[in-house]
């Protein structure tokens, strides 16, 4: 095995230094890498702090710069999507050329159906080329697409179709989970049923696999309507127009809308891909997630077009569709050269094939690099991968709220030595500090709160949709001129990044943000729960696992695994079945402070095996032993010494 990294560190210490110091200059610069249709006015508008804006004044089109100006300066004929189902056995290639025809016939349909600059419309769609091309219709006429992972129950579509409030909402007849197709349109019209806005269309993709009954007046076949539709031109709007919307679990029952405006997102993500990923124009980078998260709208969807290269849109998982096997197979045959996932899918395929039998099948000469984030990369992982694939593996770290990395081990700046259980160092553009409670910055190897010094770069969020207010209270209140990331961590005398984990009610489940909250809610509605907790606990597989800990009503007289599989519905029900809710224990009593808040930090280091201590300002102690002992008898169901998902 030989190391890939620069000693000097040179590049990346020039490329920080020249970012921290004079962001106007730096951002500036990587700006005139897009063609703009007006230059800004300011690369940074500071006057609403600490509501800031990049590029204002300034107007352009991603859908332009991601695909027509490929088509106009050479790369027409060059590749722009690869199509890869092994669960349908069906292949496409799509080049620039023909990419850009499909767009724009289908921003004309959405033109005909009344879509104007500045509409939404909501997009629940499988991992299909149309999916990508209808996020793109959307941007080429300056609509605002917001995109709900399919796997998302109807309460919490209906949710985000009020919140949005679209116009028009694009679907498909179905999903395929590994072997079992998932009938998108019933979710689909249940969520409408619930929902007090009502689209004017849908348009729905037919899938052969699984046809659906269309409503008479609202529904609209996708392919006969792009058949019979006009093309259209991009439409420029203004850099600090919103390009989209995409919906965070928050805690009070009403989803986060994240924004994206156009701006800044177009000039931070072509300049990941050569900086951070070191990708060159014209090389195909996979990144095996789902269009419905952050990373499948910025590393399937913008950044790679953006940079003029071939992305991959493949629609299987990496065991199971059909072996341990599908990630090799991909990466060969479509000479994939940096592939990015979540170590999840790293996990699962160590699980089924821990000595890389499958590995040894495929011609992996050509692979460069892999990059893992979502969730914690675990250090047995890290090596397992390194030694199998020979190349480096990177770990790095973002958020949905940030929409590129915050750190990483920068490849095309000349990567640092790796230490296993961190992200390596902040990207150029971020300035990250470890708070402590007070707000003053910690020393090194102490950890404390993970914040981001304001302004934020280009690419990250401006602001919630339509809550400017909520924005500043949920991210930049709590630290006078910081953004908090709402994670935990530290920084080695290195300046090593190492994060711990979210010091909120998030929990990452098989790198999908969802918020206990949310479970929660779901638990607390069923007639016999009086009260509830769910913890997130650490799980080998999928990073965490919920787990449910219920008191019943008085006279409750049913038994406890009876109640126990029907809270396990109502959450797949009401949040979905991507929330992996399994494991409930009923309790007499929940562990709380004398304030009434409830011990989760405590009960979760129960839960994974940690040492822990009665908390001083517990309320009844004796309420914490019994939880010990129930989470206690879940872990060992599990199998001695594991933690409860282990």
């Amino acid at each position: 095995m030989h190391d890939f990294y620069d000693a000097t560190g040179f590049a990346y210490a020039n490329a920080y230094a020249a970012a921290t110091n004079d962001p106007e200059a730096f951002w500036g610069a990587a700006a005139d890498d897009l063609h703009w249709d007006r230059r800004w006015d300011q690369v940074l508008d500071r006057s609403a702090a600490p509501l800031y804006r990049w590029f204002a004044g300034g107007e352009l089109n991603t859908c332009y710069n991601a695909i027509d100006h490929h088509v106009a300066t050479g790369r027409a004929d060059q590749l722009a999507v690869i199509y890869d189902s092994p669960v349908t056995g069906v292949k496409r290639r799509i080049t620039y050329r023909e990419l850009r025809d499909e767009v724009a016939r289908f921003a004309g349909v959405l033109r005909g159906l009344g879509v104007a600059k500045g509409d939404r419309v909501i997009i629940y769609m499988p991992m299909t080329p149309e999916t990508l091309i209808g996020m793109y219709a959307c941007a080429r006429i300056g609509a605002v697409h917001s995109v709900v992972f399919g796997g998302f129950a109807p309460q919490e579509l209906a949710v985000r179709i009020d919140d949005a409030q679209p116009k028009v909402v694009l679907t498909a007849s179905c999903g395929i989970e590994v072997q079992k197709v998932v009938p998108y349109k019933p979710l689909l019209d249940v969520a409408l049923a619930l929902a007090t806005h009502r689209p004017a269309h849908c348009v729905v993709l037919q899938r052969d696999v699984h046809r659906c009954e269309l409503t008479a007046g609202r529904d609209i076949d996708w392919h006969e309507a792009a058949a019979s539709a006009s093309p259209v031109d991009c439409v420029p709007v203004k850099a600090t127009d919103p390009l989209y919307i995409l919906y965070t679990s928050g805690t009070t029952g009403v989803p986060k809308g994240v924004v994206r405006d156009n701006g800044g997102h177009a000039v931070a993500l072509k300049w990941s891909m050569k900086n951070v990923y070191g990708v060159e124009p014209g090389e195909v980078f996979w990144s095996a997630s789902d269009f419905g998260w952050a990373v499948g709208h910025s590393y399937i969807v913008y950044a790679p077009l953006l940079a003029g290269c071939t992305t991959v849109v493949h629609e299987g998982k990496p065991v199971g569709t059909p072996d341990a096997g599908e990630f090799w197979r991909v990466i060969e045959e479509h000479d994939v050269r940096v592939l990015f996932t979540a170590p999840t899918a790293f996990r699962a395929i160590k699980r089924e094939d821990p000595k890389g039998t499958f590995y040894g099948k495929y011609d992996m000469s050509r692979f460069r690099a892999l990059f893992l984030a979502g969730e914690r990369l675990d250090p047995d992982t890290y090596h397992w991968a390194r030694a199998l694939l020979q190349v480096p593996v990177i770990d790095h770290w973002w958020q949905t709220e940030t929409g590129w990395p915050v750190a990483a081990n920068c490849m095309g700046l000349g990567a640092f030595p790796v230490k296993p259980g961190s992200p390596t160092k902040p990207v150029p553009g971020y300035v990250v500090e470890i708070l402590d409670e007070d707000g003053a910055a910690m020393p090194a190897n102490k950890e404390g709160a993970v914040a981001i010094r304001l302004p934020l770069p280009p690419g990250t969020l401006p602001t919630l949709w339509r809550n400017d207010a909520r924005y500043i209270e949920t991210y930049l209140s709590r630290y006078p001129g910081y953004y908090l990331t709402g994670d935990g961590g530290y920084i080695d005398e290195d300046g090593y990044l190492f994060i711990m984990g979210r010091v909120d009610d998030i929990i990452i489940v098989a790198g999908h943000n969802l918020s206990t909250g949310s479970m929660e809610q779901a638990v607390a509605s069923h007639p016999d729960v009086a009260e509830c907790a769910v913890i997130g606990v650490r799980d080998a597989l999928k990073s965490q696992l919920p787990v449910g800990l219920v008191v019943l009503k008085a006279g409750v007289t049913r038994t406890h695994d009876v109640i126990a599989t029907e809270l396990v519905q109502l959450v797949r029900e009401q949040v979905g079945p991507v929330a992996n809710f399994r494991q409930v224990a009923v309790v007499a009593r929940l562990p709380k402070t004398r304030s009434g808040k409830v011990l989760r930090k405590t009960m979760r280091a129960i839960a994974d095996g940690d040492g822990w201590t009665m908390p001083p300002t517990i309320d009844d102690p004796a309420a914490l032993e019994e939880i010990a002992v129930a989470l206690q008898t879940l872990r060992l169901a599990k199998g001695p010494g594991s933690p409860i998902g282990g």
